[in-house]
């Protein structure tokens, strides 16, 4: 169960469909999301990253016009934690924005460190597209 949600978000100047196209690539997870990944390979067809975790598997939404880059972690204990993303259109720019859920038994540290690393991510995200 969910006790706490918060949004972050960062603008990039480059257009949806271009943020879009890249954040969805599993491939390029490395480059930018080092929270959640350090490599990844598909395997069987999934995506299997090393991540601080341990080993993850990684399953986005199916491809949309909608810029919804939901996707679900599923860690090494069985839990599956599901991260919802959203790539919003701002004229030729877009937003990012990423719901951090704050999960049950998550001590206020942690969800700060999760905060910080999600941040983190999205600045990588902007600094590689701009």
């Amino acid at each position: 169960m969910t006790t706490e949600s918060m949004h972050l978000s960062i603008f990039i100047h480059r257009p949806c469909a271009d943020v879009y196209t890249y954040a969805r690539d599993p491939r390029n997870l490395p480059a930018w999301a080092n929270g959640l990944s350090s490599a990844i390979r598909e395997v069987d067809g999934r995506w299997v990253a090393d991540s601080p975790m341990g080993q993850v598997t990684v399953q986005f939404a199916p491809a949309n016009d909608l810029g919804v880059l939901d996707h679900d972690v599923t860690l090494p204990s069985g839990e599956t934690v599901y991260n919802p993303v959203r790539v919003i259109p701002d004229g030729e720019h877009s937003e990012v924005v990423f719901t951090l859920r704050r999960r049950e038994g998550m001590s206020s540290e942690a969800f700060r460190q999760d905060a910080e690393a999600v941040a983190a991510d999205l600045a990588r995200l902007k600094q590689l597209l701009e």
